[in-house]
């Protein structure tokens, strides 16, 4: 059983890494990079600094695998966080220093194809946090959301716990980048119709594992970073969501199945399923589309789960991955699904 322990906490005035795992989107869109670069500075009180691939596409896993190793060694680092996600960071896994970055423990905040470093960190015995890249989550246009805001400050610079609460409106509608009026208004939002619960009737309390749904597929298919025994994760909450490639219905249940089949699904006592991604701009669905097709991603889940763990207590629409807002999900903290008071409650 991995040992796992939060790492210490930074304080307003300190600096944090902001690196690039993924791909170097700062350097083809420098705009939303700034802002939050802008807002870690004004509104966190945090100095941000760069990395030689923090700007760089076409960074080799080497490169980046440097640049983390010199993240976690730099005693002046306090946190380390992603500019955004990508599609290769796996390739980066096996150039990491695990003795290095054991040594020197530190919050990483990341999500998507980060997933690969947080579960690389969880392995570690260093617990990791799901969620607030700087493109995204701090770049927002005009101002963060505020349930972003707040669930970052309470991760960035709090160790007790934190509940969760669902979004009165949110937005899964990009917009161009590229495009300075981007960011002459905040995004349109709509209204949010709260958590589903399903098996309801328990309380459950343990260690977060999971992530972005298509990277944990790639990391099972690699079989990196997966634990040997799998009662590592009995009585854990897993957690999912799925990106801005939208996988339809049917890759979703069968990714689920094969997780079943190998012995993992019916472990976690609970699931939080993040409010699925329904627009992308090569899938710009209109709202009934956009309706369907998450509806479509919970009977999926449900059929895979009825099949391998029936009595799973279940959230959906969690606001957590790849919507606005984003709450940071502690990986591999302890996670308190209370059913019958219909509560999440996280340790930071």
């Amino acid at each position: 059983m991995t040992m796992i322990s939060y790492p210490p906490k930074p304080s307003p005035g300190d600096r944090v890494a902001v690196i690039s795992p993924g791909a170097g989107l700062p350097g083809l869109f420098p705009r939303p990079f700034e802002l939050g670069l802008e807002r870690l500075r004004k509104e966190f009180e945090l100095e941000p600094v760069e990395y030689p691939a923090t700007r760089k596409m076409g960074s080799t896993p080497r490169e980046r695998a440097d640049d983390i190793h010199a993240a976690f060694a730099d005693p002046d680092i306090k946190a380390v966080m992603a500019s955004i996600g990508g599609d290769d960071q796996i390739t980066m896994l096996p150039l990491l220093d695990r003795e290095l970055i054991r040594s020197n423990p530190k919050p990483f905040f990341g999500m998507s194809d980060n997933t690969n470093l947080l579960m690389f960190l969880r392995n570690t015995g260093i617990v990791g946090y799901h969620g607030a890249t700087v493109m995204t989550a701090l770049g927002r246009p005009v101002a963060m959301d505020q349930l972003t805001a707040e669930s970052l400050r309470a991760a960035l610079f709090t160790s007790g716990e934190y509940e969760l609460r669902p979004a009165e409106r949110w937005n899964d509608v990009n917009r161009d980048w590229a495009d300075p009026a981007t960011f002459d208004a905040e995004p349109e939002t709509r209204p949010a119709d709260g958590w589903t619960w399903v098996n309801a009737g328990q309380v459950v309390e343990g260690r977060s594992w999971g992530g972005c749904l298509e990277i944990l597929g790639w990391l099972l298919m690699a079989d990196r970073e997966i634990a040997r025994d799998l009662s590592e994760y009995d009585g854990g909450v897993l957690f999912l969501e799925t990106s801005e490639e939208m996988p339809s219905g049917e890759e979703v249940f069968r990714t689920l199945r094969n997780m079943g089949e190998r012995g993992l699904l019916h472990r976690f006592s609970a699931l939080l399923m993040g409010r699925a991604k329904t627009w992308s701009f090569e899938h710009p669905n209109g709202p009934e589309e956009a309706a369907r097709y998450a509806a479509e991603q919970r009977e999926a889940v449900r059929r895979a789960m009825r099949a391998y763990a029936p009595d799973t207590t279940i959230v959906f629409d969690v606001d957590f991955g790849h919507t606005d807002p984003q709450l940071v999900i502690p990986y591999g903290g302890v996670v308190r699904v209370d059913g019958p008071s219909r509560r999440i409650t996280v340790t930071y």
